[in-house]
């Protein structure tokens, strides 16, 4: 098999010039970050107000680090990871030399405005700020920052250290040189930087999800499936299969003729099922025509049949490798 993100990210030296970072809150997804940067080479400095958390954080973290070394997913030794992070109550002391932040504060507006601040007067000008929120814009938080231009929005999947991708999502004043340097280090990272072109609320992580929740919702209320049914189905299915291509790249390679078939066939299918839920948003001939040029030089052959081949043959070795893993999470409970 080819190696893992987590693997890649310690082969490779630094195609960032931060060499380190301070991640400022020490729950899951601040220690979730710690992890990310440690394993990349990067000295980690955390800052946590909560004297009971900056206790566990590390054991938290060393705890982490074991399970990814029992799957084949750490180049180094534990205790060489674990030695460059450290934790700190002081916020002066965890952002001090550092060349990025990334906060993971909880998700309230005033409470990021405030923390922002502090890290605009604390920082120099070219340390870029980060913010992990699933849904607050960062011209929300921190347009009323002199340094309001190295603001930006890094938002995970949760856990980044599983689920290799970010969105960088960039205010209307976020420089240039912030969001380079930040597709840098999540790249370095072995990160997949995904940039988002304009804010937008709940980001597009969360849009899609939320755009298969709703319907989710609508479907056990109206009695159509169980939510376990439901699971099933994504986790077997969609899930199974999007976790090798995606939803595009499936509809292309689903029909013969490609995208453009697909939404020929289908679209009006599709229209109808969103007018039904009050939202009629149909696929212009436009927007088929963009994203099936995008796929189609994506995909590693010029041929559908070549593609679709390709697709199974991935199918199969995910399967195979999937074939002998019991998941505990399927098991239903018997008090």
């Amino acid at each position: 098999m080819d190696e893992s993100p987590l693997d890649t990210a310690e082969a490779a030296p630094h195609a960032s010039a931060v060499d380190s970072v301070a991640v400022v809150g020490a729950g899951s997804i601040g220690i979730a970050w710690a992890i990310v940067f440690a394993c990349a080479g990067r000295r980690v400095q955390m800052q946590e107000v909560d004297p009971a958390r900056r206790e566990i954080a590390l054991g938290e973290a060393k705890s982490k680090l074991h399970e990814l070394e029992a799957g084949g997913l750490l180049r180094e030794p534990i205790a060489t990871v674990l030695s460059r992070i450290s934790v700190s109550g002081s916020l002066e002391e965890a952002v001090a030399g550092v060349g990025y932040v990334q906060e993971c504060i909880i998700e309230n507006l005033e409470a990021k405005q405030e923390l922002f601040a502090r890290l605009d007067a604390l920082t120099p000008r070219d340390v870029v700020l980060a913010s992990s929120t699933s849904t607050i814009m960062a011209s929300r938080f921190a347009s009323d920052l002199a340094g309001r231009d190295r603001c930006i929005v890094v938002h995970p999947a949760n856990p980044p250290y599983f689920l290799r991708v970010a969105e960088i999502v960039p205010a209307p004043f976020t420089s240039e040189s912030t969001v380079s340097t930040t597709s840098e280090l999540l790249a370095s990272s072995g990160l997949a930087p995904i940039l988002l072109k304009q804010e937008i609320e709940g980001f597009v992580f969360n849009r899609l999800q939320g755009a298969l929740l709703r319907e989710a919702y609508c479907l056990v209320r109206d009695e159509i499936v169980t939510p376990v049914e439901l699971d099933t189905l994504v986790r077997e299915g969609l899930g199974l299969r999007w976790s090798l291509i995606g939803p595009f790249t499936t509809s292309e390679l689903n029909t013969r003729g490609g995208l453009r078939r697909h939404g020929e066939v289908l679209g009006p299918v599709y229209a109808r099922i969103g007018i039904e839920r009050a939202q009629e948003d149909p696929w212009t001939p436009e927007t088929i025509e963009q994203v099936a040029r995008a796929v189609e030089n994506s995909l590693p052959h010029r041929s559908w049949e070549d593609n679709v081949r390709e697709r199974d043959r991935g199918m199969i070795q995910l399967s195979s490798l999937l074939k002998h893993f019991e998941n505990p999470l399927t098991y239903h409970r018997t008090d």
